[in-house]
């Protein structure tokens, strides 16, 4: 390998020895390497749609410069990039995954490489609708006062609850996947922890999910309401608890994304504590046919 070259593997265990390191400098830019590379570790890159993953890393003067994975039929993701750095990626890249559907990053790192890429492949490229913010929190600040009821964390008896909400907030958001109890293993949210909000009665009203502790850094995800139950605090309630148990977990770090279009869940996460950390982005790639080449 080149001093300044690009290393790919598909052995994440292969990843975590050269760039682990690297990965927890920077746990909330990394936190999306951080979590699907211990989701592969723990389930397999078969858990997540089949095919070979496929890892790397950039190495200069002997130092991890930068990281990037791609999981099967999924775009590419990568931690933040120069424009040069970009560019020796998509060169790379362009004699081993020559069509590539997509890349997804911080945005100024997913908009240099989508350049780059067009450069090394003739590709277009466009930018998605949904635009995210990577918030990591500050001081925690519950809501005061909660709303009527209490938090219950739901345990291994509550399978069939959790993929009621996780499919509810998936249908939400526009997620193409079935979530059910036959589902579950294979989806990305078999692997958090859920906690509900429950009005006096018992009644669930509010949902907040975590993943594991990774890297010193929990991500909280997901917050959903049913649209009928907004605008009552129930999500500031159970944002509020599960970012609670993460520090109790031992998180150094806590971090969670919110969509850009939301301004009422932006300002519930920064009433939290919860502070800007990057603007994060999808560019999405169309090719031309090759009869038309």
């Amino acid at each position: 390998m080149r001093v300044d070259d690009w290393y790919l593997t598909e052995d994440v265990d292969d990843l975590l020895d050269r760039a682990g390191g690297f990965l927890r400098s920077r746990p909330g830019m990394h936190v999306m390497a951080l979590t699907w590379a211990e989701r592969v570790r723990t389930r397999g890159p078969a858990a997540f749609g089949g095919g070979t993953a496929l890892f790397g890393v950039l190495e200069s003067a002997g130092e991890v410069r930068a990281v990037f994975y791609r999981l099967p039929p999924r775009g590419v993701s990568v931690t933040p990039l120069t424009a040069g750095q970009a560019d020796s990626l998509a060169a790379r890249l362009a004699g081993v995954l020559p069509e590539l559907p997509a890349v997804s990053a911080d945005h100024e790192s997913a908009a240099v490489f989508a350049e780059a890429w067009g450069r090394h492949t003739g590709a277009t490229s466009k930018a998605r609708d949904l635009r995210l913010r990577l918030y990591r929190l500050g001081t925690l600040t519950p809501p005061e006062p909660l709303p009527a009821g209490r938090a219950r964390v739901l345990g291994e008896g509550d399978l069939d609850e959790a993929a009621f909400w996780c499919g509810e907030f998936a249908k939400a958001v526009g997620e193409d996947v079935t979530v059910n109890a036959e589902t579950w293993s294979s989806t990305r949210y078999a692997d958090k922890r859920y906690t509900l909000w429950e009005t006096p009665d018992r009644t669930p009203v509010s949902v907040a999910g975590m993943n594991p502790l990774i890297g010193g850094q929990i991500q909280v995800d997901i917050v959903y309401t049913p649209a009928r139950l907004r605008g009552r605090g129930y999500a500031a309630a159970v944002a509020a608890e599960v970012s609670r148990a993460a520090l109790a977990a031992g998180a150094r770090d806590v971090v969670l994304f919110a969509d850009l279009s939301n301004p009422t869940s932006n300002a519930l996460y920064q009433r939290l504590g919860y502070r800007t950390l990057a603007d994060w982005g999808t560019y999405d790639f169309a090719y031309v046919e090759p009869e038309a080449r």
